[in-house]
């Protein structure tokens, strides 16, 4: 197989893949989106919500925020974001305060409630890693791909933000490998 790369940024990663076949390039594109994992919000504590909107609908779109992480995290991980405001204001991502200096969230612009004059919202959210396959919070991109004939492939990798696109690929290609070795291991027995 060989690679040749288009386009390379933080939020786009474009590559042609030649010398494969349409199960491979569909087993790439399925992993970078369901097995990758990222961090996102998972549960909500409400300590005070005077809010017209009801808890369910606010940690909803929260847990919608895309959590960006740097460095090695343990599957058991919990980062704690919290989230204190009184109105008249708009309260965005960049609001949820982390815990952990290197879980933050992707894109601090992001309009979570708008508080009128006198109501006041305090809570506590704790961030997880997950994969696209427990829900699609944890997805961390968009991947496409187009069949160009003779083996070769178009590849679109967009990131959501939690994981540079070029990681996800990259993960998602461990992903797969670790599910052979498995699978090898399982044939020998």
């Amino acid at each position: 197989m060989k690679i040749d790369v288009k386009e390379n940024d933080d939020k786009v990663f474009r590559f042609e893949l030649s010398g494969a076949d349409s199960g491979f390039a569909n087993a790439l594109r399925r992993t970078a989106m369901s097995r990758v994992e990222c961090f996102a919000i998972d549960k909500v504590t409400f300590y005070e919500n005077t809010s017209a909107m009801f808890d369910e609908y606010i940690a909803h779109r929260i847990g919608l925020v895309p959590i960006n992480s740097t460095g090695k995290h343990n599957a058991d991980e919990e980062v704690l974001f919290t989230c204190e405001a009184q109105g008249p204001c708009t309260i965005y991502s960049k609001d949820l305060k982390s815990s952990d200096k290197e879980v933050r969230v992707a894109n601090e612009n992001i309009p979570i409630i708008k508080l009128a004059d006198g109501q006041s919202i305090r809570i506590d959210a704790k961030a997880v890693l997950g994969n696209g396959y427990r829900h699609a919070k944890f997805q961390p991109g968009l991947a496409t791909f187009e069949e160009k004939g003779d083996g070769k492939f178009d590849f679109y990798v967009e990131s959501f933000g939690q994981l540079p696109p070029r990681e996800i690929v990259s993960k998602a290609v461990e992903a797969i490998k670790d599910e052979m070795k498995e699978l090898k291991k399982e044939a020998k027995k």
